[in-house]
């Protein structure tokens, strides 16, 4: 099955206007929970967002996301570029939408061993906890609106967490859609930058814009990050940073708990678990020029959905793995509302 191609020719204008004229962030309710994880002292952040006037709660509205291996689900999902975030389009829609940040990441609490020097403690937060932190949230979700289960969006490493949360919960499921998720690869993958690994890297925020720009080709660099769209993001991710000398020197703190199961796992051809076993319908999106996972990781992974109730590719032109949060990006907010909002059974 080949992917469909979805190029843009409005960029940051047909943005801006579908920004300033149809979403108003008034009509937005925002509540954050604190939940407990089942580990003493550890608290997991929620952010929710839907529309005021949503009150009906049902499993096909409601959305519950989990984030990648180094920035947090407010970093990914909820940065407001031209007023507007990921999460505020999905709640216009008629979302009840929700992100955790598992421990460690964003407004979650920190593992006590991440206060000490990296060295002094093997990686943190492997996939293992990711997936029982996820879990921690979805199962939060379902009792405070009443369901039995609810959607699915998660992206890269949280693509791992959630495909095997919903491998092994495929009564909590009602569909499930991935940017970029994990799979095997034979050859090094970029976020794996070699050597031993200690219990979380430090992250230099402001230099990610050249390695993000540096995967797509030149002529489109300049069009790729609107202006001032990635000021803001670095702004809104170091401030949830809680170490004042690391957010200082523009430094993130993310745990290697991911990079050593990318070691473990992924660069060893061992799955961490079985798409197949996969039962919801599935949307995979990937962006055109995504080298953390490129095309064939993508094909390779989509030919493993063969327990889905449906899947579906859709390859986003002139995008890179960060799609969510570049010129193009309403293609795939809309790829993702139309897909959770359509009710469509395999005849």
């Amino acid at each position: 099955m080949s992917p469909a191609t979805a190029k843009n020719s409005g960029g940051p204008m047909s943005d801006n206007k579908l920004a300033s004229s149809a979403f108003d962030a008034g009509e937005i309710v925002f509540d954050e929970h604190y939940v407990d994880s089942g580990t003493d002292g550890i608290k997991l952040y929620l952010r929710n967002k839907r529309r005021k006037d949503h009150k009906v709660f049902l499993a096909a509205k409601t959305i519950v996301m989990v984030h990648g291996a180094t920035f947090s689900s407010g970093s990914l999902y909820d940065v407001p570029f031209n007023g507007m975030s990921f999460i505020d389009f999905l709640a216009h829609r008629g979302f009840d939408v929700f992100a955790v940040d598992v421990r460690g990441y964003g407004k979650s609490t920190r593992p006590p061993e991440m206060q000490a020097a990296p060295d002094l403690n093997p990686p943190l937060v492997a996939t293992d906890t990711g997936v029982a932190d996820f879990a921690t949230a979805i199962d939060f979700v379902l009792r405070l609106r009443g369901l039995k289960a609810v959607n699915v969006f998660a992206m890269s490493w949280g693509g791992t967490v959630a495909g095997a949360y919903a491998a092994r919960n495929s009564d909590k499921l009602v569909k499930l859609a991935l940017l970029a998720p994990q799979w095997l690869s034979d050859v090094a993958i970029p976020i794996d930058q070699g050597g031993a690994l200690g219990s979380y890297r430090l992250v230099p925020v402001h230099a990610a814009l050249a390695r993000w720009l540096g995967t797509a080709p030149e002529y489109a660099r300049e069009h790729l990050v609107p202006e001032g769209w990635f000021d803001l993001w670095a702004a809104l991710t170091l401030s949830e940073e809680p170490s004042q000398a690391d957010r200082e020197q523009g430094k993130l703190r993310a745990t290697n708990g991911p990079i050593q199961d990318i070691r473990t796992y992924w660069r060893a051809g061992a799955p961490y678990y079985r798409p197949s076993e996969i039962r919801a319908p599935v949307l995979l999106l990937h962006g055109e020029w995504d080298v953390d996972v490129p095309l064939d990781l993508a094909r390779a992974y989509f030919e493993q959905l063969t327990g889905a109730s449906y899947r579906r590719w859709v390859e986003i032109g002139e995008a890179t793995h960060l799609a969510l949060m570049e010129s193009n990006r309403v293609q795939v907010y809309s790829e993702v509302a139309r897909f959770f909002e359509e009710d469509f059974k395999p005849e």
